[in-house]
């Protein structure tokens, strides 16, 4: 009894809401009014408050004072809140009143019309529920409203309220299922391959149903429109039906009976031998280079893909194809790149040669905006097969394989397009004393002409359109054909199904709405506007369709405009930050943010450097000022030792102790180990052990003053002038020492190799100006010295340009 109290127990009878208002309800689910949601939890078991929630039940609950303890306790005992909770998931039992059929669901929302349910299209068919019911529901209304405007309010037995059916009624009771732990299926055609349905069938039931009803008809789509149909034979725990969610559900796939089992193991066998690879299958295919030639062969509807990665992309690429005793083969071609990223299909492709003749061949051309950005190219060989697909849309017809001869070779600039149209000089292919038969327009003798066009006229007929010659009683003239349309043209019936089919033959896209008037159509469609294409997006890196539903439209201004796709669109509205200058950038226009930034590198003025070139600091681009430092073109840190505090507007005093610092260096030397100023005695030592020549030889005072003489006479002291560029060689201290002769290292690595030796062109090295700017912003870390180059540092061809 006790149990009983625990079950939720509901029902009431509903019209069912008409299929254009439902079309979007997958699987088994159902919608119901918002007013069904209260009557649920008005019949729902109450279930108590748990004593070991963790909400408190008395706001002074303090869990660090034990006084509070005993008042909360109190408050639990007494308390009286009880809730009404739903059962999850939430199942019914739907039962069709007029012929006793019955069917478990699942709910997606309460979002339904008030005396209405919508159904899935898979519950209505399950219910037995037709259009027409629903027609001539709505055409009894629109009679009762033309005949009085006062239509009276009908009220629903068991429903919820006053409302006015429009369709046949259901009667929905509110049912747990158990949890299924087993479920055999059988399928209703032979040949099913586990290969082909088995993950179909985890993923369709996994998101599209809830319950799983014995005896129902399951119908899964496979990929292109195929349609895979099973039988619920078997559940377990044995009952009507069974819950699926949340549980671990063990399917078994059996054949219908023993004759079914026959003939699926016999088209499993038969499959296997026609693998490809197999002596009776397709080829393989593979990558394929420029200027090989490949032999193969194709099954009629199977496909053999090959890749071509690397081609000449200067000139024109021409694609041929031969096939053996007139084939019929078509040969298919798309780019792979972030815009498209399918094989080509017969519904899918950029470039496509469906033609009767041979050898077929298509001629790309370096121009082709198609093939921008192009890693590599797909190209397929598809073996037309006019074979009408079963029920389930498999073709279950098995021919000889057919025998084709793949080439890609490149055409070199101002040689003749093979794909082009000759112009042939019939003037340079004949006898001037011939004559042209008025039949079959050869040129004939003229003696043997009367015989000639005695024997033409009553054997051979020439076609007045194609101007081809036939037999008169030859199967190819009785089969002649030509398309009112356009210009195509065949000799057998085969051929002009396969044209009238491909052209002129609607073709849906079973991706969207579109339909198009010609297979060509629906191909250039699907790789162009088609919401479901796939593309790898330049944001989140995924590959992803191009269009999502809530996304914008592919016609929408700022698509055309941005040249995004709606998807990229939408997700490069996320925001980053960047990495030069820290700004919160949305992603899709973070490329224009860069553009700016590149701009004002290229706009740079160059650093100022110390001109001790000895010293790796820069002068932090300070304007030139009263200072005697920046007026000499030194840092703070190496004019220091020649500081003083007096009147010196000539500067002759600063040139005295510049002198005075040089003859110091030289006599005593700086004695610093890591020293290699050659202008110092200590350096000058470093340098001679360095060379291995173990020592320098000691100058004498007149060889000091002629060396330091020019460079005391080149500076510029005057502080009201110009700022002195003459160099200066005064000792400094060991960082700064190395950090000068890392960036001398870098100007000439990117002289060499490029920028920062990353081999971004040539001709794009670094003035020494910026690589000591760079090296003291990285720190002396070389790595993030190049990189501040890279971001920060034109280079000298780029200033050249600018």
């Amino acid at each position: 009894m006790a149990e009983d109290l625990d079950i939720l127990k509901w029902s009431a009878q509903f019209a069912v809401t008409p299929p254009t208002r439902t079309k979007k309800l997958p699987g088994d689910k159902i919608l119901l009014p918002p007013s069904a949601l209260e009557q649920l939890l008005a019949a729902a078991p109450i279930a108590p408050v748990s004593s070991t929630q963790t909400r408190s039940l008395t706001p002074q609950f303090d869990s660090f004072n034990i006084h509070t303890f005993a008042a909360e306790r109190r408050a639990r005992e007494l308390v009286t809140d009880r809730q009404h909770q739903l059962p999850h998931p939430l199942t019914f039992r739907i039962v069709n009143p007029s012929n006793g059929r019955v069917v478990h669901a699942g709910i997606r929302e309460f979002s339904a019309h008030e005396n209405e349910v919508g159904l899935s299209a898979f519950l209505r068919e399950s219910l037995g529920l037709e259009d027409a019911d629903f027609e001539s529901a709505v055409a009894d209304i629109s009679e009762e409203e033309s005949q009085s405007d006062n239509v009276d309010i009908i009220e629903v037995e068991g429903g919820n309220g006053p409302g006015r059916p429009k369709g046949p009624l259901v009667t929905i009771h509110a049912k747990q299922l158990p949890k299924g732990s087993h479920v055999r299926l059988r399928p209703l055609e032979a040949g099913y391959d586990p290969e082909d349905w088995k993950a179909l069938l985890e993923r369709h039931l996994r998101e599209n149903f809830t319950t799983l009803t014995l005896g129902e008809l399951l119908l899964v789509p496979g990929g292109r429109n195929e349609t895979f149909r099973f039988l619920v034979d078997k559940v377990e725990p044995q009952g009507d039906g069974i819950c699926i969610v949340d549980t671990d559900l063990e399917v078994d796939i059996e054949a219908l009976n023993e004759e079914q089992a026959r003939e699926t193991l016999k088209r499993r066998l038969e499959k296997a031998s026609r693998a490809p690879g197999t002596k009776e299958g397709s080829s393989v295919g593979g990558n394929i280079t420029q200027g090989q030639e490949v032999n193969g062969q194709v099954l009629p509807g199977d496909y053999v893909d090959y890749d071509l990665n690397d081609w000449d992309r200067e000139h024109a690429l021409d694609i041929e194809i031969d096939v053996a005793d007139d084939a019929d083969v078509d040969l298919l071609i798309s780019p792979f790149s972030t815009r498209q990223r399918n094989r080509p299909r017969d519904d899918e492709h950029v470039f496509g040669d469906f033609s009767n003749s041979s050898p077929k061949r298509i001629c790309l051309q370096p121009t082709n905006v198609e093939l921008q950005d192009a890693e590599a190219l797909y190209i397929s060989v598809y073996a037309y097969s006019g074979d009408t697909p079963n029920e389930n849309g498999n073709k279950s017809s098995i021919r000889t394989p057919l025998k084709f001869c793949l080439r890609a070779n490149s055409i070199p600039a101002g040689d003749h397009d093979p794909s082009a149209p000759t112009e042939e000089t019939e003037e340079n292919e004949h006898d001037p004393e011939d004559t042209q038969c008025k039949n079959c327009h050869q040129w004939i003798p003229q003696r043997t002409l009367f015989l000639h066009e005695n024997f033409c006229f009553r054997n051979n007929i020439l076609c007045p359109k194609c101007q081809n010659v036939f037999q008169k009683r030859s199967p190819e003239w009785e089969n002649h054909w030509h398309c009112p349309h356009d210009s195509s043209h065949g000799i057998d019936a085969s051929s002009q199904i396969k044209h009238n089919t491909i052209f002129h033959t609607n073709h849906p896209c079973h991706s969207c709405a579109f339909t198009g008037s010609s297979l060509p159509a629906l191909a250039h469609h699907r790789t162009t506007t088609c919401p479901a294409k796939p593309i790898l997006c330049q944001f989140c890196h995924l590959v992803v369709p191009q269009q999502g539903e809530a996304d914008p439209d592919m016609h929408d201004p700022e698509v055309l405009l941005s040249g995004l796709t709606p998807h990229e669109l939408a997700d490069g509205g996320r925001t980053t930050e960047c990495h030069l200058c820290n700004k919160i950038i949305r992603l899709k226009d973070m490329k224009t943010h860069l553009r700016h930034h590149d701009l004002d590198r290229l706009s740079r003025p160059p650093p100022r450097v110390c001109v001790n070139r000895n010293c790796g600091r820069t002068l932090q681009g300070n304007a030139l000022s009263s200072h005697p430092n920046d007026t000499l073109g030194l840092c703070s840190v190496c004019f220091g030792p020649l500081y003083a505090d007096v009147y010196d507007p000539e500067g002759k005093a600063l040139r005295r102790r510049i002198e005075r610092r040089y003859l110091t260096q030289m006599l005593r030397g700086c004695g610093k180990g890591w020293c290699l100023n050659r202008y110092c005695k200590t350096g000058r030592a470093n340098l001679a052990s360095s060379d291995g020549s173990g020592g320098a030889a000691a100058l004498i005072s007149k060889e000091i003053s002629a060396m330091i003489k020019p460079l005391v006479e080149g500076i510029n002291v005057d502080i009201s002038g110009a700022a002195n560029t003459a160099p200066l060689y005064f000792c400094t201290d060991e960082k700064s020492q190395q950090r000068r002769k890392l960036a001398e290292m870098l100007a000439v690595e990117s002289e060499s190799d490029g920028a920062g030796g990353e081999g971004e062109g040539e001709g794009k090295g670094y003035d020494v100006a910026w690589c000591v700017a760079g090296v003291e912003a990285g720190a002396g870390d070389v790595g993030k010295a190049r990189e501040w180059l890279r971001n920060w540092a034109p280079g000298r061809g780029e200033r050249a340009v600018r």
